[in-house]
């Protein structure tokens, strides 16, 4: 899966996601509410006029491949890298230079520490709403991505991907103000990519679907299909303290 995903995302396929991700932090020019701290507190070592950047935190790094892209595009000082997959971890550092890798479940408690990220990101991984709060500073800012009702739509008629339920973006956002998150607003990135046989492979076989790839590569296999990506982009602003929820999907 993870090649697949690799080679998926290494063709361009997923970039407007990408965009959109950096255009949320760019956009958000205080990272936060009114009077948040900066990125980095200085200290007294610190140079007049260094770049203070960055920190960065990919809760559910797979590939690296978004957290690359991100911290590129904004200037990231420091990238942590978040995985259940020693192996994905060990292929999204060296993907991401002078980052730090750590293998977790983020279904549990999460050996991070609180208040360590400026930005953090979770595209298409499971969610754990009081762990980000806490890893998340005052002021910083969450980006979640979830597939929106059309994602995949011509895939599922075929029968080769799994139903999105509706809704999905209006969940994530009440699961998150319950945590003392700021709703600062959705985005929906969607646009046709064409796929042929070989693409759309690598899209099912990166998801939960793999099983169904036969019906995704015999389908009209020897021509295109237009297959529509369509995702949110959900921000939020860290405000208030966790009140201790569980994990969610």
């Amino acid at each position: 899966m993870l090649e697949a995903r690799s080679q998926l995302l290494d063709s361009g396929a997923y970039a407007p996601i990408v965009d959109a991700l950096a255009a949320s932090v760019r956009g958000s020019t205080q990272l936060g509410v009114p009077g948040a701290p900066p990125p980095h507190l200085p200290s007294p070592g610190d140079v007049p006029g260094d770049r203070l950047g960055l920190r960065i935190a990919d809760l559910g790094c797979g590939t690296g491949y978004y957290a690359r892209r991100l911290s590129a595009s904004v200037d990231g000082d420091s990238v942590l890298l978040a995985d259940r997959s020693p192996t994905a971890v060990r292929m999204a550092m060296r993907g991401v230079p002078e980052s730090t890798g750590v293998v977790l479940d983020l279904w549990r408690p999460l050996p991070i520490r609180d208040a360590s990220a400026d930005v953090a990101i979770n595209v298409f991984a499971p969610r754990n709403p009081p762990e980000f709060a806490r890893i998340v500073r005052t002021g910083g800012l969450l980006l979640v991505v979830v597939p929106s009702g059309d994602h995949f739509l011509e895939l599922r008629r075929l029968g080769a991907a799994l139903d999105v339920p509706e809704g999905k973006a209006e969940l994530v956002t009440a699961q998150f103000t319950a945590e003392g998150f700021t709703a600062a607003g959705s985005t929906r990135v969607e646009y046709p990519l064409v796929t042929d046989a070989r693409m759309r492979e690598l899209l099912v076989d990166m998801g939960p679907a793999a099983h169904h790839r036969a019906a995704a590569v015999d389908a009209d296999a020897s021509g295109e299909l237009s297959v529509t990506v369509s995702v949110d982009v959900v921000a939020f602003v860290r405000t208030a303290a966790s009140n201790g929820s569980a994990p969610s999907r």
